[in-house]
């Protein structure tokens, strides 16, 4: 690199000169699996990056006027999936903050129109703002309620009433056992002939940490979701699991440890944050992104919609979006030649472009480590550090596509991110 060591540049700057697509790019719903199996494409074939964000009671316990802020900011801070429990948290019977409960005389085949008038104005508001929202129309929850009898009717009700709204994902949320799958066959099947097959289908266990694995192979499940509650240590083997599976199918980490949650034993920082995003995503993964007084609904959930590690996620979906095809990035530990782990807490992982186009390297916390620099398809290699935490980016050396070369990650970091560029043309060892 030609920017001397001292001039710190920020990701919008330097990222985006690599020449990827512009962050503004609108999707145009609706989201459909691509064809290798490992990302989400748009209608026009075009990848969608998912970063999510959870907002179980979106729908119930909101003003119509207070889910317009929630995914205005959301939009804002480049959120694209929203996840939503359609009749909120608890046994699904609960009135909404317009006294309407979802369910006439709590019975899943009398649906209250009044309920869902207010869903409807809410999913046009994420419509406007890009938003699609993943939403949980099954919880473990609500099985006193939706039974095996009314599983099919109910799901193929919800599915024609929105089989003309493009950006939704549906989503269910069993207990990990095998006592769910015939509820989970039912509500498919409804979907699946309620809607014609518009909108994708996952779902997600509760309680953690079992990945949907146990039934990958059944056709209409479309993605694997998991949750890791607060085991940040079970991401890596879980999406490196289900990532692993044939048939291939996407892989999404859509519940973790809530920023500023309370009841893990712990504090949940912006760097756990910021490391069970890069933890999801280098393994091969997608992400959902969570905060504590959001989903409790909480007076202070206004001021979490941009926290810290809400902000800084950010940033992260920047730095991909700033890699040429970042699309088809690859989990490689072998990028590294010493330093490299995948298991514990602390963890520092790899991946590159199919082609070696580009790697990244991340490291959650200080750390010292070597690059096999022949993973680079090109004969020069520019590589740069980019700060998680600010999106600050720094300069590292111009190097050639051989041996390997040693790194430490910058004094003062929490955690650190390296990017290696291939170069059209051969460049000689240089630090900058």
């Amino acid at each position: 690199m030609d920017t001397p060591a001292k001039n710190v540049v920020s990701v919008l700057g330097a990222l985006l000169a690599a020449g990827s697509p512009a962050l503004a790019q609108k999707t145009a719903f609706p989201v459909a699996v691509s064809e290798n199996k490992r990302y989400f494409v748009d209608r026009n074939g075009d990848p969608v990056f998912w970063l999510g964000t959870t907002q179980w009671q979106l729908f119930r316990e909101y003003s119509l006027d207070e889910a317009r802020i929630i995914l205005e900011r959301s939009a804002a801070n480049g959120i694209e999936f929203v996840q939503v429990m359609l009749l909120g948290v608890g046994d699904g019977t609960a009135a909404n903050v317009h006294g309407a409960k979802p369910w006439i005389n709590d019975d899943p085949l009398t649906p209250n129109e009044e309920y869902f008038k207010n869903v409807d104005a809410v999913l046009k508001i994420a419509g406007d703002n890009n938003l699609a929202i993943s939403m949980t129309m099954y919880h473990q929850r609500y099985r006193n309620c939706i039974t095996l009898e009314k599983a099919r009717p109910w799901a193929r009700w919800l599915a024609e009433r929105y089989k003309n709204v493009p950006h939704i994902v549906w989503s269910m949320t069993p207990q990990a056992k095998e006592e769910f799958v015939p509820v989970l066959r039912e509500l498919a099947a409804g979907l699946r002939e309620g809607d014609e097959g518009r909108h994708l289908i996952t779902f997600k266990p509760d309680p953690s940490p079992y990945s949907s694995s146990f039934i990958h192979e059944e056709d209409w499940l479309d993605f694997n979701s998991m949750q890791t509650w607060k085991d940040v240590k079970l991401i890596y083997p879980m999406v490196t699991n289900d990532y692993g599976l044939k048939p291939v199918k996407p892989v999404l980490m859509a519940e973790g440890a809530y920023e500023a949650g309370s009841e893990y034993g712990f504090e949940v920082t912006p760097l756990w944050i910021r490391r069970q995003a890069y933890y999801s995503y280098l393994a091969g993964a997608h992400h959902t992104y969570g905060h504590n007084d959001s989903w409790r609904v909480l007076p202070t959930w206004k001021e979490a919609l941009d926290a810290p590690g809400a902000v800084q996620l950010g940033i992260m979906k920047r730095i991909f979006l700033a890699r040429c095809e970042w699309w088809l990035l690859v989990p490689d530990q072998s990028v590294f030649a010493s330093g490299g782990q995948t298991a514990g807490e602390v963890l520092c992982l790899a991946a590159r472009h199919r082609d070696g186009q580009w790697a990244m390297i991340y490291l959650a916390e200080k750390a010292s480590f070597s690059v096999n620099m022949d993973k680079m398809a090109a004969a020069g290699v520019s590589a740069f550090w980019v700060n998680p935490k600010t999106g600050d980016a720094a300069p590292a050396g111009t190097f050639p596509n051989s041996g390997q070369r040693s790194f430490s990650t910058p004094d003062g970091w929490e955690d650190a991110l390296l990017v290696l560029e291939a170069t059209e043309s051969p460049t000689s060892p240089k630090d900058s």
